[in-house]
């Protein structure tokens, strides 16, 4: 059991590096654009990063989705099959880069007014969009690559290719907001450069010959394209229910308190996205783990990661509320640029009530992950699509009706925690069939 501990402890420490690297992409934007361009660019930001999430997601889905299958195969020697899901993968990556970097040439503009970009805004979120989804053949083939570096058992490579990402992401956005003034364009050109660094790390691991993974030319399959799809839907659905919060809640607040409301909430949003890294990060560290003990058929070490996960979750949950609740004021300050009165109350208030819901999002991203990880997807599919749509969007406009802003920012937690519920209740009756199966 010691060793089963200290190798979880090795992947999920590396992999909640390698997520926190990810999610400070967006977050040192965030945090340049508001010093460089105020309310407004922090605004025109949380328009774009819908489509950020939806670029990840479809990358988390392919990535995880074909790295699972992938585990699985290896454990059980079965090489062909290994590489042939690979291969699928990237043609897949392939396919999806060549979409979206056709919605950047000619669709950023309509995007951007679909987002909710008024004439202030407008400008900076076309930018944003169009060099975005330019570079997404860089963040679909970084994540996919970097989901195979971790199954194929070098979490050390995936980590340290999405934090040198991050630092240089960080590093630019600096350079090229401030020395360089190029405003918007700096900040998406930053973030896009970040995972092409990404890349030669992760490519390190094929070039040394330490990849169980090959290209084949022959690869082509569409059964097994399936398991990019249902294994990985998990993560996409995830990315989506932040994207279609954001977008809920933005068009919430533009109501309440116009773009100063949408860059109240985006400061919520950006801090959110670095929490639920860290649950993510958790989550797909034990994935590779998981994946192997229900390939063994090893029962007890599938219930031990899982329960430290769950763990190690709810113990950072505890610790971010605590600090958030206590230095809400200082945090807000840090993206109010402007020293706005009202941003800075909304984002107070925000970060007091919105992440009530960490405890219930960690175990609810960690239940999607070993149901998909075992190879048991549609409890992940449902409660990821309860996550995502069937109760946050219906208690946001619920509760914003009933509360104005507060209500907005409950509706997160209000959504979590009936579906964290339901997390564990599939989890126990999966449990118990399995045992009247054994029986």
């Amino acid at each position: 059991m010691k060793k089963l501990a200290k190798e979880f402890t090795r992947y999920a420490l590396l992999s909640v590096l390698g997520m926190v690297g990810v999610s400070c992409y967006i977050l040192a934007d965030t945090f340049f654009v508001a010093q460089g361009m105020g309310t407004d660019g922090l605004a025109a930001l949380n328009l774009a990063i819908p489509v950020y999430n939806l670029i990840n997601g479809t990358a988390l889905m392919l990535g995880i989705g074909g790295a699972t299958k992938y585990s699985v195969y290896k454990t059980q020697g079965d090489e062909q099959n290994a590489s042939r899901v690979f291969t699928n993968t990237v043609y897949l990556a392939a396919f999806f880069s060549v979409i979206y970097m056709l919605a950047g040439c000619f669709g950023a503009g309509a995007l951007s007014r679909l987002l909710g970009a008024d004439a202030q805004t407008f400008a900076m979120t076309r930018i944003y969009l169009k060099v975005l989804l330019l570079f997404s053949p860089a963040f679909l083939f970084n994540t996919v690559l970097l989901c195979f570096v971790r199954n194929d058992g070098a979490p050390h490579t995936a980590m340290f290719a999405t934090v040198s990402g991050s630092l240089a992401n960080i590093l630019l956005d600096y350079v090229f907001i401030f020395p360089c003034g190029l405003g918007m364009f700096g900040a998406v050109l930053a973030t896009g450069f970040a995972p092409v660094i990404g890349l030669f790390f992760s490519a390190s691991h094929v070039l040394r010959g330490k990849n169980g993974f090959h290209f084949l030319r022959r690869g082509v399959s569409l059964p097994l394209m399936r398991f990019n799809f249902t294994l990985g839907f998990p993560a996409l659905v995830e990315q989506l229910a932040s994207a279609a919060a954001i977008l809920v809640f933005n068009f919430l607040f533009l109501r309440i308190a116009g773009n100063t409301g949408v860059a109240a909430y985006g400061v919520i949003a950006n801090i959110s996205l670095v929490v639920l890294s860290v649950f993510n990060g958790i989550s797909q560290g034990v994935q590779p783990l998981l994946s192997r003990a229900r390939a063994n058929a090893d029962a007890r070490s599938e219930r031990s990661l899982l329960f430290m996960a769950a763990a190690c979750c709810l113990a950072f949950a505890a610790a971010a509320y605590l600090v958030l609740f206590v230095f809400a004021a200082p945090v807000s300050q840090i993206f109010n640029k402007d020293s706005s009165l009202l941003l800075q109350e909304m984002a107070v208030r925000g970060l007091k009530l919105y992440f009530i819901a960490a405890p219930f999002a960690g175990l609810n991203i960690l239940f999607c992950s070993y149901f998909a990880a075992t190879e048991t997807p549609l409890p992940a599919h449902i409660l990821s699509l309860l996550r995502g749509f069937a109760l946050l969007i219906p208690a946001a406009f619920l509760l914003a009706a009933l509360w104005g802003e507060t209500g907005v920012w409950l509706a997160f937690p209000a959504c979590e925690i009936p579906v964290c519920a339901a997390s564990l209740a599939a989890y126990a009756f999966l449990k118990r069939r399995s045992l009247r199966r054994a029986a």
